[in-house]
C-alpha cells in the first residue's frame, strides 16, 4: 500500500477547501494507494460530504485530549469523529515547534485518537539543530518512547510520519535515499511497541517533480505533502506522477 496524504495546513477557507475538494472527488486510483486530506476544522464536515464517494480518506489536523468540557478553543478527538473524518494527524513538527506542544502532550492527544476511533499519523522529527550534532537518532527515538511505551493500542491502526523538520516548507527536502535510511531505523525500533507492521511516510517539501524519488523506494510507504496538496493543480500532477 501507498499513501499520498495532503495537509492543507491553514491554507485554504472553506470556500476554497470545499472547490479542491470537488476537484480531487474525481481521481481514482487501484486499491494498492490510499489517498487522503487533512482540511482545516471550519471546513471538515463540508470536505468529509463532498468527498464521500470519493477514493479519499478525511483527516483532521490536530486533536484536543480532553473529549469534552470547559476547553475554549478546542475541539476533541471524538467531536472530530463524530464529524465524519476518520484518521487525525498527531504531533504535526508545526504543532511542535510553533505552537509548543512537548512529548507529553502528544502522548496524550495520541491515547484521545485512539480512544475515538481514528487512524492516528504519528509524526515525528529531528531539528537541523539535532542532525547537525548527529542527533537523528536519538531524537526519533525519544519521541518514539514517549509517545507509544506501554501503549494500549486495541486494535487501532497506526501510520508514522517521518518529517525532518529541517526540511519542511524550506524547498530544501531530505533526498530520498537518506530518508529511507532513516525510515529503516524507525521500522526497527517501532516493533518494541507495536508487532503489526506500521507504515512510515516521509513528509518534507514533498512536490510533484520529486514525489518518485520517494514512493517508488519499497522503504518509503508514502508521502504526507504540505504546500502542494493545497493546489488542485500541483495535487493532482504529485497523484498522477505518483500513481503512474
Amino acid at each position: 500500500m501507498k499513501y499520498i496524504f495532503g495537509n492543507w495546513k491553514m491554507y485554504l477557507n472553506h470556500e476554497e477547501s470545499v472547490g479542491l475538494a470537488n476537484v480531487l472527488k474525481e481521481i481514482k486510483v487501484e486499491d494498492d494507494v490510499k489517498l487522503g486530506v487533512f482540511p482545516s476544522a471550519l471546513a471538515m464536515s463540508d470536505v468529509v460530504q463532498t468527498m464521500k464517494e470519493s477514493s479519499f480518506v478525511v483527516g483532521s489536523q490536530d486533536a484536543g485530549f480532553p473529549e469534552k468540557g470547559a476547553y475554549t478553543g478546542l475541539v476533541s478527538a471524538q467531536m472530530f469523529k463524530d464529524s465524519g473524518c476518520t484518521h487525525t494527524l498527531v504531533g504535526h513538527s508545526e504543532r511542535r515547534h510553533v505552537f509548543g506542544e512537548t512529548d507529553e502532550d502528544v502522548r496524550k492527544k495520541l491515547e484521545a485518537s485512539i480512544g475515538a476511533g481514528l487512524v492516528s499519523v504519528l509524526c515525528i522529527g529531528e531539528t537541523k539543530e539535532d542532525r547537525d550534532n548527529d542527533k537523528t537518532e536519538y531524537r526519533l527515538k525519544k519521541q518514539l518512547m514517549k509517545a507509544l511505551e506501554g501503549l494500549e493500542f486495541n486494535g487501532a491502526e497506526l501510520i508514522l510520519a517521518y518529517e525532518p523538520v529541517w526540511a519542511i516548507g524550506t524547498g530544501d527536502p531530505c533526498f530520498s535515499d537518506e530518508a529511507a535510511r532513516v525510515i529503516n531505523l524507525i521500522k526497527e525500533d517501532i516493533k518494541q511497541y507495536q508487532s503489526q507492521e506500521v507504515p512510515v511516510l516521509y513528509g518534507g517539501s514533498v512536490s510533484e517533480d520529486n514525489v518518485v524519488s520517494y514512493v517508488s523506494l519499497p522503504e518509503i510507504d508514502g508521502v504526507l505533502v504540505g504546500g502542494a496538496s493545497s493546489k488542485s493543480d500541483t495535487f493532482t500532477g504529485l497523484i498522477n506522477n505518483a500513481v503512474t
